[in-house]
């Protein structure tokens, strides 16, 4: 599982065989995430593709290994 901070590339979401889980949340996210066409080459920052992947990840409504939450502006970790 990669740290917090290394979570930012392309993004597929997946239902079977994720590299991570991530929580969707309102408040108090672990990692801000700003969902960005090019250049997801920051914390928070992910491109969602089909192929090709940086990491796979499945989203769950609870007992996720992060909470996420998504943002238009400055994506990160806190």
């Amino acid at each position: 599982m990669p740290p917090p901070g290394a979570l930012y590339g392309k993004i597929q979401i997946v239902e079977h065989f994720p590299d991570v889980t991530v929580e969707v949340v309102d408040h108090w996210a672990d990692i801000r995430v700003q969902v960005v066409d090019h250049w997801p080459d920051a914390a928070g920052k992910w491109q969602i593709v089909d192929n090709w992947p940086d990491y796979k990840v499945k989203i769950v409504s609870c007992f996720g290994d992060y909470k996420i939450s998504y943002v238009d502006h400055w994506p990160g970790v806190n």
